[in-house]
């Protein structure tokens, strides 16, 4: 992803209601899960997710390929290192917890980058991920933020497992804005998470996928999966 991208949407994450409903989603898990540990944010970007992690007590690490956003995590005051997750350089076990959010979609060798995560956990730690779904939802905006794929349920389960883990819950997120974002993909000529939108609209899709929480959607095509899991 390019610096000036990166930085963009670290600017903006703090009010955007994508950014925002995906760090309420990692805080409920983390009240899941429960006691808190060590916790890897491997391709943690600018830190949005680590300062999630660091309010709940976990004492996080930021891991990523972009040296730009590992400046920025840094200049927030986190430990954080340039790391490629097909070959993380920290040692057998030495997590609690590992999150991806929106990495595994970024390299070829998904296998490799998902058993990585497995190896760098502690037996009985707890992973959560997060990808984009269904190559039908193809365009633009994938190319802009070097998107190697999206997945389908099947295959995320399968890249999951075949590393070792064992998930618990696997789900679809952001189904009542799908036919939203498709079709504003079908047009689009880039990235459609770098802009910030009018605070109107802003609040307007922040109470749709807030109510994803309630309703019984997560069966449902939409535009990400995520997925939960630990180390047997």
């Amino acid at each position: 992803m390019q610096s000036t991208v990166l930085r963009r949407m670290t600017d903006m994450e703090a009010g955007h209601w994508w950014f925002k409903e995906k760090r309420a989603i990692l805080a409920r898990e983390l009240r899941r899960i429960g006691s808190p540990g060590r916790a890897l944010d491997i391709g943690g970007a600018g830190g949005g997710n680590t300062i999630v992690l660091k309010e709940h007590g976990w004492t996080p690490v930021v891991g990523d390929f972009s040296e730009t956003a590992v400046e920025i995590a840094k200049g927030r005051g986190f430990d954080a290192h340039h790391a490629d997750i097909r070959d993380l350089q920290w040692k057998d076990g030495e997590f609690d917890l590992v999150t991806a959010f929106e990495v595994l979609e970024h390299v070829e060798e998904h296998d490799k980058a998902a058993s990585e995560c497995f190896r760098v956990l502690r037996s009985g730690g707890h992973a959560v991920f997060t990808v984009p779904s269904d190559m039908k939802l193809w365009s633009a905006h994938d190319e802009a933020v070097d998107h190697v794929r999206r997945y389908d349920r099947d295959e995320f389960r399968q890249v999951l497992e075949g590393a070792g883990f064992v998930v618990d819950s696997l789900w679809s997120w952001n189904v009542l804005l799908r036919p939203v974002a498709a079709w504003h993909r079908k047009s689009s000529e880039g990235s459609d998470i770098d802009e910030r939108p009018p605070a109107i609209v802003n609040a307007a899709l922040s109470a749709i996928i807030k109510a994803e929480r309630y309703l019984p959607v997560k069966k449902l095509p939409g535009v990400s999966f995520i997925a939960t899991a630990h180390k047997n």
